[in-house]
């Protein structure tokens, strides 16, 4: 139950994040609700499996640029999302930014109001 939970908080960050770049003029528009969800969850399976990886690898270069480097792997992934789905079209790198950063920020905001208590079962 808790993944279907945050799987809809994603989908609510994602919608508040294309809005919040559509109108502020960034280059992010959106490609429906069904392909939303199908977002969050490449999103969430990039992240689960390729980003380890990508960190490692990067963990030079992000500790040569004091943690910077890990906002251009953050786009990169959101990015990569949106081109597998067409859930979230993004016009360019600086767009998969400020989408990466925004999304980020409301997924952790919303996540701080929605607590989900672990099953306890005896």
């Amino acid at each position: 139950m808790s993944f279907i939970i945050r799987w809809l908080v994603g989908v609510l960050a994602a919608w508040l994040t294309v809005q919040v770049g559509q109108m502020i003029g960034v280059g992010l528009s959106w490609g429906g609700f069904g392909k939303a969800l199908l977002f969050v969850l490449v999103l969430g399976i990039v992240n689960a499996i390729i980003r380890p990886i990508v960190k490692l690898f990067t963990l030079p270069l992000t500790c040569l640029t004091f943690g910077l480097f890990a906002f251009v792997v953050n786009a990169l992934f959101f990015w990569l999302a949106a081109v597998i789905t067409g859930g979230v079209e993004v016009r360019d790198f600086l767009a998969a930014l400020f989408g990466s950063v925004v999304l980020s920020v409301l997924s952790g905001i919303i996540n701080s109001f929605v607590k989900l208590r672990p099953n306890r079962r005896a």
